[in-house]
């Protein structure tokens, strides 16, 4: 079981990020939550990881904090939830957000996001309620409860406004609507990570 990697970050491709640990470059898909926090290309960096064994390969997740990670690896145990859309929750919702839902039973603020529709809330809300009770919630997360908003014509850097779309797909929602969501937030010289965070809380 691979548990944390320290390593220099090689390429970031929200939300996949290429880490090279001692001359062995690693494949790690993040929730935009744990995104958000990298430093720049070039620097090192320490995260929690998860490995999960499939047929169709090993696949790799890193997380900026342990609560993110153990938060993530409740939501496989339950039925229906499976790696990305995990990763589209965490992306969306903070772990105390989530929890504030999970505690009310919102199911309202879950089927906002891409891929999860009543019944998968209400299952996902039911199956964690018990198994998360003993999570305690923190007075103020370090993290916006929602990921945060960006603004409007964003021509200097085409790249930044591809990757956030990009980014948005691979997270789980259709091509129009996270074109959509970032050309409504963008604005001139903002990074791929700004216009993510901005687009997802503009469409929540």
């Amino acid at each position: 079981m691979i548990g944390q990697l320290r390593g220099i970050i090689i390429e970031k491709t929200p939300p996949t990020l290429l880490l090279d640990v001692h001359g062995v470059g690693y494949e790690l898909s993040l929730p935009m939550s744990s995104f958000y926090k990298l430093p720049a290309t070039g620097e090192e960096v320490t995260l929690h990881t998860q490995l999960l064994i499939r047929d169709d390969g090993h696949h790799l997740f890193g997380f900026a904090s342990k609560s993110e990670r153990a938060l993530f690896r409740e939501m496989l145990k339950a039925t229906g939830v499976g790696p990305k859309l995990a990763l589209t929750i965490l992306s969306g919702l903070s772990v105390e957000r989530f929890l504030r839902c999970v505690e009310s039973g919102d199911v309202a603020t879950l089927i906002k996001l891409p891929g999860v529709g009543r019944k998968t809330a209400e299952r996902l809300l039911l199956e964690l309620r018990g198994r998360l009770d003993q999570w305690q919630l923190p007075v103020s997360s370090d993290l916006p409860a929602i990921a945060q908003t960006v603004e409007e014509t964003f021509i200097r850097a085409p790249s930044a406004e591809e990757d956030a779309v990009a980014a948005l797909i691979a997270l789980g929602y259709k091509d129009t609507q996270a074109a959509t969501a970032v050309k409504k937030v963008a604005k001139a010289g903002m990074s791929s990570e700004e216009l993510i965070r901005n687009a997802l809380k503009a469409m929540l």
